[in-house]
């Protein structure tokens, strides 16, 4: 008898077809919207592997109504949607996609990089708006990117990635980590300094830590004071790591230059946000791997993870390693 996976979303058909062939589906055929809560309770009964997305809540409720359930597999790189001490502790593997995203993300990081810095978001609804009507000297000046100073928060694989591509810019890079990358420093020519020292020296901050306790709210009123007037701040990482409501005062009161946002505390974030009723945010809808050829390889390897869980065996990328010794 097929082990049974339930997946929350529609999903390649590619990594469909690779999941039918030793496993019996059940698929949630909605694309754009969430599972039902009453029916992943409701599939997850009988089911061996789990297929699920960012959005989808993955607590003690759901491994409660699973007995069988094996491993959850998340198609993201991110996992603080699901609660992985609960899953460790029943010896559920967590699966997730990191590696295959780094260089979609980190090119989106240092496209709203430049979006910011050069103002083309105002610049587009400029011309939307009828409101070109004649060369300035100063019209629609931005702020420069070559040659600038660049402070990664979070250097990870994907910080790596928004640093290959200033070291091409000539930019100075300064980078604030839990531990030191020594590599990074080796091969990028990147500087270890504290968090307030990279916030006022650089010229462009880009938010890349994962969402922890420790990083919530990280960027608030305190650290956007300290920034230059002239910067510009990216958060490509989780909006709970930064305090909207701050970010917001900041940019009001001139304190920053402009932001480019594609995570939100709240997400869908509504169209009535205030942060969306500024000129100069360029706000996205959480699209940093959205490229079809790096979401195909999420799916892939989604699908690989749950696969190789059902049947009991290491995935390629396990959140919880520490889950292989509580098999033992």
């Amino acid at each position: 008898m097929k082990p049974k996976i339930v997946v929350t979303r529609k999903i390649p058909q590619q990594a469909l077809e690779l999941l039918e062939r030793t496993a019996s589906l059940y698929v949630w055929e909605k694309e754009d919207k969430v599972m039902p809560r009453e029916l992943l309770l409701k599939e997850i009964k009988d089911a061996h592997g789990l297929y699920s997305m960012l959005a989808d809540r993955i607590d003690t409720e759901v491994m409660d109504a699973a007995p069988h359930l094996r491993v959850i597999s998340t198609m993201a790189v991110g996992y603080d949607n699901i609660d992985i001490a609960e899953a460790t502790k029943r010896g559920i593997r967590v699966g997730h996609t990191p590696d295959v995203l780094t260089e979609a993300t980190a090119d989106l990081a240092f496209a709203l990089l430049m979006a910011t810095a050069r103002r083309l978001g105002e610049g587009m609804a400029c011309i939307k708006e009828g409101k070109w009507k004649n060369w300035s000297p100063m019209f629609m000046a931005g702020q420069e990117v070559y040659g600038s100073t660049l402070g990664i928060i979070g250097m990870g694989r994907i910080g790596e990635g928004v640093a290959r591509r200033a070291k091409a810019f000539d930019m100075r890079i300064l980078y604030h980590n839990r531990t030191r990358r020594l590599e990074a420093e080796e091969k990028l020519g990147a500087v270890y300094c504290s968090l307030e020292e990279l916030l006022d020296e650089s010229d462009h901050v880009v938010l890349l830590t994962p969402a922890t306790k420790e990083t919530y709210y990280m960027m608030g009123a305190a650290q956007f004071a300290r920034m230059k007037r002239t910067a510009t701040f990216i958060n490509v990482s989780r909006g709970t790591n930064v305090d909207e409501d701050a970010l917001y005062r900041a940019l009001v009161n001139k304190e920053i230059w402009a932001a480019g946002l594609d995570v939100f505390e709240k997400e869908p974030i509504p169209p009535s946000h205030p942060l969306l009723s500024l000129d100069n945010v360029v706000a996205l809808p959480h699209i940093g791997s959205a490229t079809v050829q790096t979401r195909l390889r999420m799916a892939m390897v989604a699908a690989e993870n749950v696969l190789l869980g059902v049947k009991g065996e290491r995935l390629r990328y396990t959140a919880n390693p520490d889950v292989y010794a509580s098999l033992l």
